[in-house]
């Protein structure tokens, strides 16, 4: 009993580590910071990652907080944590704009939507919490790609096979990264088609405290209907992730 004691205590002290100053560590490094052997300190990381909890970078070796974490962070109720930031953004902007409105994080070449909330001509209010999409054919995770740091994008984008899903989809690395340069100059991003024939969204970026984007906040729609007013969809978006930014300690 008091092994398993120890490892259930050795096990969170490797996740108190994790901040927003020290993403990734090492098994090496975690090992030579907590006094634990790397066998030990392996087999640990390992179980974590099992479960979620943390996931490792497959070009690295080294580990970050899993999504799993957020499900769990979600569950405290703290005033700053990303769900009680973003949900009144997301009312406004959905009011503002008539349309659907979701909130993503990235995961590797993937997103995954925390939040959502539907046109005032559907449900009011849906979770699809860990539904994934392709970042590079989305708007959401156009936005989060464009600001990583150019070693985190470079690591991301090293032999990615992109997959077509629309005739619109790019496929084409170079095109990416164009277009990420792009999505960061002038501080949104949009997908016409890319995803799904028809449909329009328009991304921003919501930074944490330190400034690092941590979310993507979007509105979608037909495309025929976001082009009527694309000048204000924009304007509703970029102020969303502004606000939604302050909320969560951003003050640059």
């Amino acid at each position: 009993m008091a092994e398993k004691l120890s490892s259930v205590r050795n096990a969170a002290r490797i996740l108190k580590q994790f901040s927003a100053r020290n993403r990734e560590y090492g098994v090496s490094e975690l090992s030579r910071k907590l006094e634990l052997s790397k066998s030990t300190t392996h087999r640990l990381l390992s179980t974590l990652a099992a479960e979620g909890l943390l996931s490792q970078d497959p070009t690295t070796g080294k580990y970050r907080l899993g999504l799993a974490m957020y499900d769990l962070g979600s569950a405290v109720g703290s005033r700053l944590d990303l769900h009680e930031a973003v949900i009144p953004p997301m009312e406004i902007l959905r009011n503002r704009t008539g349309e659907t409105v979701h909130v993503a994080v990235l995961d590797r070449r993937e997103v995954v939507y925390v939040e959502r909330l539907d046109s005032p001509h559907g449900l009011r209010l849906f979770l699809e919490v860990g539904r994934r999409n392709a970042a590079h054919s989305t708007a959401t995770g156009k936005c989060l790609l464009a600001h990583l740091p150019s070693v985190e994008l470079d690591a991301v984008l090293d032999g990615w096979k992109l997959e077509k899903k629309t005739e619109h989809t790019v496929t084409s690395i170079r095109k990416l990264r164009e277009q990420l340069f792009e999505v960061r100059r002038r501080g949104y991003a949009e997908n016409r088609s890319e995803s799904e024939l028809g449909v329009l969204s328009i991304a921003g970026p919501i930074r944490g405290p330190l400034g690092r984007v941590v979310a993507s906040i979007s509105v979608a729609g037909p495309t025929e209907r976001m082009e009527k007013d694309l000048h204000k969809v924009i304007q509703a978006v970029s102020e969303a992730a502004a606000q939604s930014s302050r909320q969560l300690g951003y003050r640059g």
